[in-house]
């Protein structure tokens, strides 16, 4: 039973690389990725993928690393971000990349690192983790959560305005929300969305919808098919200009609007969001099967565990 089940696990990950490519190389795609697309709504979406013309990397950007979720569909005594996956918790993954690949890479390339991460997590939670704060002095700090995510966000984003103005005397120009129950999302990524949301103002990786999505007024039976050519799963980091998701806030709160994530807000301003090409292998832990497949998809990279104290 043991051996079927990797043997599945290795087919999906073959199957998700597969799809991956075949999304980068199609022609459909990559026309979409240079068109801008026109709509009757004020909202301009930009498929894009990244231009390297100027940019200097992510000194002007500020990580901020939501983990105050509960993780109720994962059947588990403790919330998913903590859950052990290949001898770390989910979180870790999510921090060591911030803390110490990203810096390690910008080394490599000339970048400029990241200013600060700042790790929105419930207080109770917060004395485990404070020895990690303490080995990070000036780059990590805590924010606490609020009761959506949208308070999370925003307690989080002013954490990160007070800490840039300590440490450099300037504020972060961009903020990068990533979900902590995304573990495998790669450094390439963080940069293609990063250099597509200094160039619009804001910018969400994403990927074409693989599914056929059913409509339904009441769970039972299907009110239409939605047309998929059109659909995309969105997926984090998403990146957005400060200024902007401050003003953001202020509508939001003003009028009562309902907003899902984090592009939704520069969206209800009218503003431009550029979606940028991500990976399918940039899941979310949601569910006991997604810590089988995660796996599967860490061995193949031939990622260790990580330890960060």
């Amino acid at each position: 039973m043991m051996l079927l089940t990797t043997l599945f696990l290795q087919l999906l990950l073959l199957l998700q690389t597969a799809t991956t490519h075949a999304f980068l190389s199609a022609p459909s795609i990559s026309s979409r990725l240079s068109t801008t697309k026109s709509t009757k709504s004020s909202l301009s979406i930009v498929y894009s993928s990244s231009n390297d013309e100027g940019f200097t990397g992510f000194g002007n950007v500020g990580f901020l690393v939501l983990a105050g979720g509960t993780g109720s569909r994962m059947k588990a005594n403790m919330p998913k971000q903590f859950l052990t996956l290949s001898g770390s918790p989910v979180l870790h993954y999510s921090l060591h990349l911030f803390l110490e690949r990203l810096p390690e890479y910008c080394a490599q390339n000339g970048l400029s690192p990241p200013s600060t991460v700042v790790l929105v997590m419930d207080p109770k939670y917060q004395p485990e983790y404070q020895p990690i704060v303490d080995k990070y002095k000036g780059r990590l700090a805590f924010a606490n959560p609020g009761k959506e995510r949208q308070g999370s966000v925003e307690n989080g984003l002013n954490k990160l305005v007070e800490l840039s103005k300590e440490n450099n005397g300037s504020p972060c120009e961009f903020v990068a929300v990533h979900d902590s129950a995304r573990p495998l999302v790669t450094i390439a990524e963080i940069e293609s969305v990063v250099k597509d949301a200094q160039s619009v103002g804001a910018a969400v990786l994403g990927v074409p919808c693989k599914a056929t999505i059913k409509e339904s007024d009441d769970g039972v039976l299907v009110q239409r098919t939605i047309p998929r050519a059109r659909l995309w799963e969105v997926h984090t980091p998403q990146v957005v200009k400060v200024e902007a998701l401050l003003r953001g806030f202020e509508k939001v709160e003003k009028e009562n609007l309902e907003v899902t994530d984090d592009v939704s807000i520069i969206e209800a301003l009218g503003e431009p969001v550029k979606l940028t090409l991500g990976e399918y292998t940039n899941l979310k832990i949601t569910t006991p099967e997604d810590m089988d497949v995660a796996t599967a998809i860490l061995n193949d990279r031939g990622e260790n565990q990580i330890k960060l104290i």
